[in-house]
């Protein structure tokens, strides 16, 4: 097994995924400008790509390991370079359904596939939370990564112009390059093939749900998913008619969220060896709903400014995003706590749940902030992601009980 080339390979594909799903927002405000729709049809997009990894994840995640992680990350890269490629060349809102739905199902798949590799790849819950940090990290490189990308194909000058699709050639090569890496990689996946019947499988992400550590997990995945999506999808068009910034730098100053969500996840990796799980997120879930309502007001004063450059933004556009900072720790965290604790047989029907209440969240969290943003201003959508937070503070404290009691039990039956 070539333990760095497969790290590699998942780290890139992960991060070409990072630049694609979290790309919606972008692609928004585009298709407001260039295809003519409004805030109500464009917010559907995130269901188009949220929808599918749910759907693939349920019915797929209990097989992934006979049909194997490494042809399963090769499977998606490829689906979804195809769909890169149509882009450009079928032009249109539908297309646009088309690549997310695509995406989605891609996603699926690569989820799966690495979230299970992890556990093939790293020895003790320090090395899977390590590994898991570093990769999430890496794919919110891949999102910081996507927002200049695709502002660089922006034509400032008429942002509505389609030269923009072309950013989707530039992906597709992408896919290919990592699908050829892969190719070359090994990895040894008989531990997760271990007493896998398919059917015997599927049943067992049933029989997860049934946990009460799992159950609360999965709430707090979905509460997590919901509040960042709800922020990533919609930050553009926030900067571009709250604060008044011109369409490309609405995009670049997005980035800012996803610089943010970077730092904090790979710090993550050494900040958790110090501290307490539940109490660094604890900390974190505060510190976002303090920045919410420190930063918002600035908002208020933002007024149009036909000259607007970095240095005349509003300073809102610098400080909201920072929220990132202290979302990153929660997801790749509550990951490793519930994966770590199972059996590395069952961390692919672990893992498709994961994806499910994380697309579901998503999905909401990007319909809900759209409707509100059409109905009540952006400023409004954005304060009511207090709530979540609420109760993802409260998720995060019972999911620590249940870890206990979960540790508690395998010691005894160790005994």
């Amino acid at each position: 097994m070539n333990r760095g080339r497969t790290i590699l390979a998942m780290i890139l594909t992960y991060m070409v995924f990072g630049i694609l799903l979290n790309s919606v927002g972008t692609v928004i405000l585009q298709s407001i400008q260039g295809f003519g729709i409004d805030k109500s049809q464009a917010s559907i997009l995130e269901a188009f790509k949220d929808l599918p990894i749910a759907v693939v994840s349920f019915l797929t995640a209990a097989l992934m390991p006979r049909l194997g992680y490494r042809r399963a990350m090769m499977l998606g890269l490829a689906l979804v370079g195809a769909a890169c490629a149509l882009m450009p060349l079928l032009a249109s809102f539908w297309m646009t359904k088309l690549l997310f739905a695509a995406t989605g199902v891609a996603f699926a798949l690569v989820k799966v596939s690495v979230y299970s590799s992890i556990g093939l790849l790293t020895e003790g819950k320090q090395q899977h939370a390590s590994l898991t940090s570093i990769i999430e990290g890496w794919f919110m490189v891949g999102v910081l990564a996507g927002y200049w990308i695709f502002a660089w194909f922006i034509d400032p000058q008429s942002p509505g112009d389609p030269v923009w699709l072309r950013v989707y050639w530039l992906l597709a090569a992408l896919c290919a390059a990592i699908v050829l890496l892969l190719a070359g990689s090994r990895l040894d996946e008989r531990a997760a093939r271990d007493g896998h019947a398919a059917g015997e499988s599927f049943l067992d992400m049933f029989r997860l749900v049934a946990q009460p550590l799992v159950a609360v997990f999965l709430a707090s995945a979905f509460l997590y998913v919901l509040i960042e999506q709800s922020v990533g999808t919609w930050l553009p068009t926030f900067n571009r008619e709250i604060l008044h910034l011109p369409t490309t730098m609405s995009v670049q100053a997005a980035s800012i969220f996803a610089v943010s969500l970077a730092l904090g996840r790979l710090g993550a990796g050494l900040a958790l060896r110090r501290v307490p799980w539940h109490w660094l997120l604890m900390t974190c879930v505060a510190a976002m709903a303090a920045l919410v309502v420190m930063a918002l007001p600035l908002a208020a004063d933002a007024r149009p400014n036909p000259a607007m450059t970095w240095a005349h933004a509003p300073l809102a556009a610098y400080v909201f995003p920072l929220i990132g900072l202290f979302m990153a720790p929660i997801y790749p965290a509550i990951n490793s706590v519930v994966l770590s604790s199972l059996p590395k047989s069952r961390h692919a029907a672990m893992t498709g749940l994961i994806v499910v209440f994380s697309a579901l969240g998503g999905t909401t969290g990007s319909f809900l902030t759209g409707q509100l943003f059409a109905r009540l201003g952006g400023g409004t959508a954005f304060y009511l992601s207090l709530l979540p937070m609420a109760l993802l503070l409260l998720a995060i404290a019972l999911l620590k009980r249940h870890s206990r009691r979960a540790e508690a039990a395998v010691a005894a039956a160790a005994a």
